[in-house]
């Protein structure tokens, strides 16, 4: 079936502060990292054997998904990295500069082979867009979807004749400019005579630089627009809107962990909620050791991180609470990301644990 190639060597910086600590493929939808979805979704598809360019983090990655043995796959590490002054520094080599170090390394990438951004939801057809690929003869093709025009500007649009073949692209154009409303979803596919073209040793990236110099070369190069679900998670707005979505049982293959215990609320283990004296309006996920005082109440769609502490009179609506999160009695918390150290509204505004400006009291469970 080919093999498997997932990109999770980015900083993920319009993702701050979700990855301060955290690698962006790490970042939790439904208690499971976006990276093991994607994992579990090429092992669906018969690719077994996988691919990993790490770099900000990379032991967070490793630790959690070792050797692949869980998944039924077979997962290898390549870290991009420096030694600068007797520190080891992370430096990505680029999307594209990543695949040719690992290919420069032991021609790993021999067979037709699959490439997935660590940080976006997918549920495409693999076999599909594999055959598509096999069947046009193409060196290179790249999954695209139509957004909206007005959303234009968010992504990498790709121009295309008839039959797919790819002609130019445009990087984020203003509406009035596009020249098609077809979106690159980072989901590409290879041949090895195309990862042959990327120079080696240097910062090479796939869209900027290694896609205009296919169309440049007349290579075959194709676009497959075909309908699945792709969710992005590049800002932390994306991040909150997703787990809305997710939460409200909108997203095929996410299925809420835990049991149901009355319509629309999930439990885990061990909680200690005092269930006739708190309002719970679901969806709402509550996870293990959570415990929610009499007064308190949460509307969903939200989700309640293990170990956390909800305070009497608190109240959490439409939020996500990381684990171990204790929120203070009282409290109002609307439309947020709260973590034990920092809370972020749905459009990216943070608040650090601490600040005096904020009337918002929240803080670690654990002590």
């Amino acid at each position: 079936m080919g093999k498997g190639m997932i990109l999770a060597a980015g900083r993920g910086t319009r993702v701050r502060p979700l990855t301060r600590d955290l690698p962006k493929p790490m970042v939790p939808i439904l208690g499971k990292p976006v990276m093991e979805y994607l994992v579990e979704h090429l092992a669906r598809h018969g690719i077994s054997e996988i691919m990993v360019n790490v770099a900000w983090h990379h032991q967070k990655i490793e630790e959690y998904f070792g050797d692949g043995h869980r998944w039924g796959v077979q997962i290898g590490y390549a870290y991009e990295g420096v030694r600068d002054q007797g520190e080891i520094l992370p430096r990505p080599m680029g999307s594209a500069g990543g695949l040719r170090r690992i290919q420069d390394f032991s021609g790993f990438f021999d067979q037709t082979t699959m490439v997935l951004c660590g940080d976006a939801l997918v549920d495409l057809d693999i076999g599909a867009a594999l055959a598509e690929h096999q069947d046009k003869g193409a060196i290179a093709s790249l999954v695209a979807m139509d957004v909206p025009l007005a959303d234009v500007s968010n992504y990498g649009i790709v121009v295309a004749g008839a039959d797919g073949r790819v002609e130019s692209f445009q990087e984020k154009p203003q509406p009035a400019q596009a020249k098609s409303t077809l979106a690159s979803t980072g989901i590409y596919i290879f041949e090895p005579a195309a990862l042959a073209l990327i120079p080696p040793g240097q910062v090479y990236d796939i869209g900027s630089q290694l896609f205009p110099q296919l169309v440049a070369q007349g290579l075959p190069f194709y676009v497959q627009n075909r309908p699945f679900n792709w969710i992005d998670i590049g800002r932390v707005s994306d991040y909150w809107s997703v787990l809305q979505r997710v939460l409200r049982g909108e997203v095929a293959q996410m299925n809420m962990p835990g049991r149901q215990v009355r319509p629309g609320i999930w439990v885990g283990l061990n909680t200690s909620v005092a269930w006739d004296q708190v309002t719970i309006e679901g969806p709402v996920y509550i996870g293990s050791s959570v415990r929610i005082e009499p007064g308190a109440s949460i509307i969903g769609p939200s989700w309640i991180g293990h170990g956390s502490h909800i305070r009497t009179g608190a109240r959490v609506v439409r939020s996500i609470l990381f684990e171990y999160t204790r929120i203070a009695a009282d409290m109002r918390f609307t439309d947020m990301i709260v973590s034990p150290d920092y809370c972020v509204d749905r459009h990216g505004d943070t608040l650090y644990r601490g600040d005096d400006t904020s009337q918002l009291r929240w803080g670690d469970a654990r002590a």
